[in-house]
């Protein structure tokens, strides 16, 4: 049994292998295409050789549209399926996967988390019979950057998506693209922000990354008056309020497949709990008075009447969402499908929400860059709480997924797989993960001390690097909110050139040279504005 399990490994492996070879990728590009966007133009020899493709000048031709060539890799990877059908007959049925995303929820806005106020019970029962990752790290706590990692398990100066609003290689390999190979059913509903053309056009199939059942919007954050496609460019809405009609469509998808003989793999990604705060449902924004909300130590005292009145907007998303994901425990519980489903839980970033003085996200605190990851399998990893301190960043949750599913995973994945370390083994790591801005834009301009920097988030510091040298150094033990900045002082001289040094470290080994993020915008061939914001269509 298992040197035919091992067969079928091997199978998979050669056809993402022969799905990046250089001849097959290049001949795809020689077919006609039509390009609608100015930004995807232009892709640098670091990512393509990730995917095996290189135009004689270095850079990839990289369309936006595809159609031959995302025909040859959809055959290639479907072609996967079909390996050692046999052996596959043998094997224990692969576990499902059901990935919940919420937008800007940040790691201690669960009551499981030590937060006095918010009201998470079903995400803090999830807790209770499960694993949790307590220092989940968005390495580039933003938007798009985050989804992209998430979904190649590359890091953000491989894929090229540092920004918003710029396009995911088409040709990139990708989660649903993977699964899809090993014979999974692949679906996506709610928010993408990987396509690039404007936030509310339609994304034809050949740019949906292998993801089969389909009902997504680019992104709003309109939540009452919420618009998405399905298969076709007709604009459909969702009822009320979006994260709870996804819910429901998640919870039908779960109904159908319940008696498949395939496993399935699930994204669900909603807006919410980032802004407009105050747009979920009256019943959820009730529950909480501003007037009595904890703030953390580190809001500054002028910023605490805002601080709180916005706080109690945010907790009552994270509450409607609360709801909505006990929703989604019923239903596999109904189905029978909970036994053998990993079901997950995390964000794409946190929101600083008046720490430091700060608001939103991209910033290096851990109110930005630290997210929940809560994970339950109950037939693979048990069902008792568990709580794990490694550092994990976006790029290792793919691998690790395919780590606990028993697939293969793609030479072009750079982050690591947890799935041992989930199961009682050894943490793959070293201690600590990169957290980095290459270029900052959007709601972290330059005009409001939006910098570069590069940073490492150990399980107990915080360091961070900007273009002119040391910025912060925070002992997250002694000092949780990060009040006290211990950079540059010379009675941690020794601490800070240790963590100098771990930090040069993974720098080199990334092959990160740390530059200015105009040569990174230059690198791509991004059209940015004078703020160094790609403008986009609503």
């Amino acid at each position: 049994m298992e040197n035919a399990n091992l067969r079928v490994g091997q199978g998979l492996e050669s056809r993402l292998q022969a799905v990046c070879a250089p001849d097959r990728l290049k001949a795809g590009l020689q077919t006609s295409f039509q390009t609608r966007s100015k930004n995807s133009v232009a892709r640098p020899a670091a990512n393509e050789q990730a995917l095996g493709v290189v135009s004689a000048a270095g850079f990839s031709e990289a369309p936006l549209m595809r159609p031959t060539l995302t025909l040859a890799l959809t055959t290639l990877l479907a072609g996967a399926t079909g390996l050692g059908a046999a052996a596959r007959d043998q094997e224990p049925r692969r576990p499902n996967v059901l990935l919940v995303l919420a937008d800007q929820w940040r790691a201690e806005a669960l009551s499981c988390a030590g937060n006095p106020d918010v009201r998470t019970p079903n995400l803090d029962r999830l807790q209770r019979q499960g694993v949790q990752f307590v220092n989940a790290v968005s390495g580039l706590p933003v938007c798009s950057p985050m989804r992209a990692s998430l979904l190649t398990g590359q890091r953000p100066l491989t894929h090229g998506v540092f920004l918003n609003d710029v396009p995911l290689n088409p040709a990139a390999v990708t989660l649903g693209k993977v699964f899809a190979a090993a014979g999974y059913d692949t679906a996506y509903i709610g928010k993408w922000h990987l396509n690039g053309d404007g936030r509310s056009a339609f994304i034809p199939r050949e740019r949906r990354q292998g993801f089969d059942y389909w009902k997504v919007l680019e992104c709003t954050h309109d939540y009452n008056h919420s618009a998405y496609y399905a298969d076709g460019p007709e604009k459909l809405y969702w009822e009320g309020y979006d994260a709870a009609a996804q819910t429901r469509d998640a919870q039908q998808y779960l109904r159908n497949h319940a008696a498949s003989p395939r496993p399935f793999v699930l994204v669900l990604a909603w807006g919410p709990p980032h802004d407009p705060y105050f747009t979920a449902p009256e019943k959820y924004r009730a529950l909480y008075d501003a007037a009595q909300l904890t703030l953390r130590p580190n809001v500054p005292a002028g910023e605490r009447p805002n601080a709180r009145k916005i706080l109690a907007g945010y907790y009552s998303h994270c509450t409607a969402l609360d709801d909505c994901f006990g929703e989604l425990r019923r239903a596999l519980q109904e189905t029978g499908l909970e036994e053998n489903t990993v079901l997950v839980f995390t964000a794409d970033h946190g929101d600083m929400l008046g720490s430091q003085g700060e608001q939103k996200k991209q910033r290096p605190w851990d109110e930005a860059i630290r997210v929940p990851l809560l994970l339950r399998w109950p037939k693979g990893l048990g069902a008792r709480a568990r709580q794990l301190d490694a550092p994990i960043n976006s790029e290792d949750l793919l691998p690790t997924l395919l780590g606990l599913c028993g697939v293969p995973i793609p030479k072009t994945v750079e982050g690591l797989d947890y799935s041992r370390y989930a199961r009682g083994g050894r943490n793959p790591g070293d201690g600590a993960t990169v957290v980095l801005c290459p270029s900052p834009f959007g709601e972290w301009v330059r005009r409001v001390g939006g910098k570069e920097y590069r940073g490492v988030r150990t399980t107990r510091y915080t360091y961070v690097r900007d273009l002119s040298g040391p910025w912060l150094l925070y002992d997250n033990q002694a000092d949780p909110y990060q009040t006290n900045n211990l950079a540059n002082q010379p009675r941690h001289a020794r601490l800070q050139a240790r963590l100098d040094t771990l930090l040069a470290r993974k720098l080199k080994e990334r092959h990160d040279e740390f530059l200015p993020g105009a040569a990174y915008i230059k690198q791509w061939g991004y059209e940015v504005d004078a703020q160094g914001t790609v403008p986009y269509a609503r």
